[in-house]
């Protein structure tokens, strides 16, 4: 641990777990721990600077090809680069490829910041998750190789056993809610080596799991109204994130970013 650590500022590139859903705020937008953890870097050290490259939906290629030039660029002190995820729950995937456009962003970004920081993402317990978990891991392998390679740290959320928890997810079932967003936050300030704030692999106090039709009520509700239209879009080619812009696209001073954002 490094409490005197200095950072002053940060690029976050990524789709819709970096984008902050769904951490939603009260005027509709979207939080996230790439901003809360902004947030905490921001009270240490005056005049640091933020940018939020994610665009949910997108692939790695995408990421690769259109977010990593633009973050390498900023020459920021911490990157944080999340992607692949989308990739692998595709129909099919190439796995091949998709280390391919890993390695060119990783390959991209280390030299250009202080601090690359990747993460194993978390991954939600249930049927659904067990048809894609392979996958995850592979692509897990392949970021462990790649930070081993270009000394990046890796935050393990995967691993951590509360973040697995269903209570941790929104109704989508492929978002984290607002504690699980404050968990990440808390993951990757320890990973920077900042003396932290709680323990967040704390498991949830133990609580008794809804009767069976209530289970099948949201499992109805999740499928009509999550599960269908992603499925849809899978097969379409389309993206939730088609035409959107990204989140903070320039590297600007955290505090006047925040001060438009207060009601």
């Amino acid at each position: 641990m490094n409490v005197n650590a200095s950072y002053t500022s940060l690029v976050a590139v990524g789709d819709s777990f970096t984008e902050g859903m769904s951490d939603l705020l009260p005027d509709g937008s979207y939080r996230g721990w790439a901003d809360l953890l902004a947030d905490r870097l921001a009270a240490r050290e005056p005049g640091f600077r933020y940018a939020n490259l994610a665009v949910r939906g997108k692939l790695i290629g995408q990421i690769a090809a259109e977010q990593a030039p633009v973050a390498a660029a900023m020459g920021a002190d911490v990157v944080t680069l999340v992607g692949g995820l989308n990739d692998t729950l595709r129909p099919k995937v190439d796995m091949g490829r998709v280390r391919g456009h890993l390695e060119e962003a990783v390959g991209l970004l280390a030299p250009s910041c202080g601090t690359l920081v990747l993460m194993r993402s978390p991954g939600r317990n249930g049927p659904v998750m067990e048809r894609f978990r392979p996958r995850m891991e592979e692509l897990f392998v392949i970021i462990e190789e790649l930070a081993a390679r270009h000394g990046a740290l890796v935050v393990d959320l995967y691993g951590a056993a509360v973040l697995g928890d269903p209570r941790m997810w929104d109704v989508d079932r492929l978002h984290l809610t607002a504690e699980g967003h404050h968990r990440v936050a808390e993951a990757v300030w320890q990973a920077l080596g900042l003396p932290p704030e709680m323990d967040w692999r704390t498991e949830l106090p133990h609580s008794l799991p809804p009767g069976w039709a209530a289970r099948r009520s949201q499992d109805l509700s999740f499928a009509r109204q999550h599960l269908l239209p992603w499925v849809g879009r899978r097969l379409t080619g389309r993206s939730s994130g088609d035409g959107l812009p990204a989140k903070r696209p320039d590297l600007l001073a955290y505090e006047a970013w925040r001060a438009e954002r207060r009601p």
